[in-house]
């Protein structure tokens, strides 16, 4: 290879490379093609930018960690994090641009011996070579450092999503036994409501609970044509079913009688109290969940357990809710 091929280098690590050329050697000593990439900046000062670049970001996430043990503050953490991103994406580009640069060096040569000089220049480049594999090892262990701080910073803060619901959403407070009580606490006895009647109820002592309110309705007992299993759950005509709307969770509070139906005042869907609340009109696809019932002895109602499925909404995985009695 002609000397023009050969790249000098600094004594900070810099090196003049040249434009991309293709050199052709005299025909006698073979054939010698070199291709370079674009000017650079010595490995040297790039890995001392990658390395305060990995350091400020490794800081940055040891910081968020601070700030959010100490109480968190949204826009110092925006901060924090955004130096952390801009660390390691910095570094990543300067180490793919100077210390994996693209060099491809083609030389098909004929036997020839090696000149001092040449000898002289193979053992400059071991040696520099040597101290490239030490500074990539320090950068590669500051490189995981910070993507260990990166992992802390985005893991630590699940704790704010709060404790798991576990199976939360899928019971509320009625139980077997729960005495069926009105708004104001009082219980409810079988001949409290008449035909056509219809009252907001809950379990005795969880007045206060959302989730737990119930449309009582009385009808006549002849025309009900409840699901398989539950003809015992509706004592004297009584049926109960809950409140939330299986579409959007909106309160069920009015019931026609002469069609029947509870309706929605949200969307419009109506639900068939007759035949254990399907919807019949609207967007809601589930019946409404029925709560089963039972006359004890003094003639008070009560709940032989909770909804027959999961309040509220309709979503994935209903069918693994309560089973009404079987709760």
């Amino acid at each position: 290879m002609s000397d023009e091929a050969r790249t000098p280098a600094s004594p900070d690590g810099e090196e003049e490379v040249p434009e991309v050329r293709s050199e052709q050697a005299d025909e006698g000593e073979g054939r010698a093609e070199v291709v370079r990439g674009a000017p650079v900046i010595g490995e040297g000062r790039a890995s001392r930018w990658i390395a305060v670049s990995l350091a400020a970001a490794t800081c940055a996430g040891v910081a968020v960690l601070v700030v959010y043990a100490v109480g968190g503050q949204p826009q110092v953490e925006g901060v924090l994090l955004f130096v952390l991103l801009c660390g390691i994406g910095f570094a990543f580009v300067f180490w793919g641009k100077y210390l994996l640069r693209p060099e491809i060096v083609t030389e098909p040569r004929g036997a020839h011996a090696s000149t001092e000089e040449q000898v002289t220049a193979a053992e400059v480049t071991i040696e520099e070579s040597a101290e490239q594999i030490g500074r990539r090892r320090f950068l590669i262990r500051l490189m995981i450092g910070a993507f260990g701080a990166l992992g802390l910073a985005a893991v630590f803060p699940f704790r704010s999503l709060g404790p798991s619901p576990g199976v939360t959403l899928f019971i509320t407070p009625w139980r077997k036994d729960a005495l069926v009580v009105d708004e104001r606490g009082s219980p409810i006895k079988v001949d409290a409501l008449a035909v056509d009647g219809v009252v907001t109820v809950f379990p005795q002592g969880h007045v206060d609970v959302n989730d737990a309110q119930a449309l009582l309705v009385r009808v006549p007992a002849e025309l009900l044509r409840l699901p398989a299993g539950r003809e015992e759950w509706a004592p004297s005509g009584y049926v109960c079913y809950s409140k939330l709307c299986t579409h959007a969770g909106c309160p069920v509070g009015l019931y026609l009688a002469q069609y029947h139906q509870l309706q929605c005042p949200c969307h419009y869907s109506a639900f068939d109290v007759l035949r254990g609340a399907v919807p019949v009109f609207g967007p809601a696809a589930t019946p409404l969940p029925q709560l089963p019932l039972y006359v004890d002895g003094a003639g008070f109602l009560r709940a032989r357990g909770d909804f027959s499925a999961p309040v509220g909404p309709g979503f994935w995985n209903r069918d693994k809710g309560p089973k009404g009695p079987a709760s």
